[in-house]
Formats: structure tokens, sequence, C-alpha cells
């Protein structure tokens, strides 16, 4: 008689875990929906908005660059030259590797090595 005791408790806990758990569900999903809202990139010409931030976070690490180098307060203006020539960047980025003879995917650290300027360009002319 404790087994049965025991084991309708189990399965009381059970179902409580289970509505628990799909109550976090809907709350997660809603609160990412919420938080997604306000901040959707606008003025996107190259990127997609899933490749936003990790294409962000690429430009960052191989140029060594800041948001606020490119980028006004405004994030969609396109009032600061840098990011005009960055989204051309990321244009030539991109046809390079949709290319099927390109062997290794090109990425910002691929010419700029850190720094702002590419560090294999051509040197100026004379």
């Amino acid at each position: 008689m404790v087994w049965i005791s025991n084991a309708a408790r189990v399965m009381t806990i059970e179902v409580h875990c289970t509505e628990m758990r799909n109550l976090l569900f809907v709350f997660a999903i809603s609160a990412v929906s919420v938080f997604a809202q306000g901040n959707a990139p606008k003025n996107l010409k190259v990127l997609k908005p899933e490749e936003v931030r990790a294409g962000m976070g690429m430009a960052v690490q191989g140029t060594g660059m800041g948001c606020n180098d490119c980028h006004a307060t405004d994030r969609s203006s396109d009032e600061k030259a840098d990011k005009v020539t960055a989204r051309a960047m990321f244009a030539m980025m991109k046809e390079i590797n949709a290319k099927p003879e390109t062997m290794a995917k090109v990425t910002c650290y691929t010419c700029h090595r850190g720094q702002k300027e590419p560090m294999n360009a051509a040197p100026p002319k004379q």
C-alpha cells in the first residue's frame, strides 16, 4: 500500500514538472519575442537579419575596430564612410565565398589581420 502511495506521488510530481516545463517554455518564447521586437536591425543591404550578430563579431575580430568606428548613434544610419566601406567589404566577401572554386572561406581577418587597414594591400603607387 505504501508503494501505491509513492507511485501516486511520483506521478503527481511528474505531471507538475511537465506542466512547469510547458509553462517555462511558453514564458521563454514570449520573453524572446518581446525583447527581439525592439532590436530588429534596420537598413540591411548585404547581410540578412540572422547574419548580423555573427557578421559584426567577425568584423570586430578581423579589423580590431569597435561598433562606434563604423556606426553612428543611430545604428541604421549610413552617415559614416567606414560603414559604407564595410558594407562593400561584406558584399565582396559574400561574393568570393559563394564561388564554388573558393577553397577556404574568406573573412575580414583574411586581409585585415586585426588592423583597420588591410595588411596585405598592394604597395602604394609611387
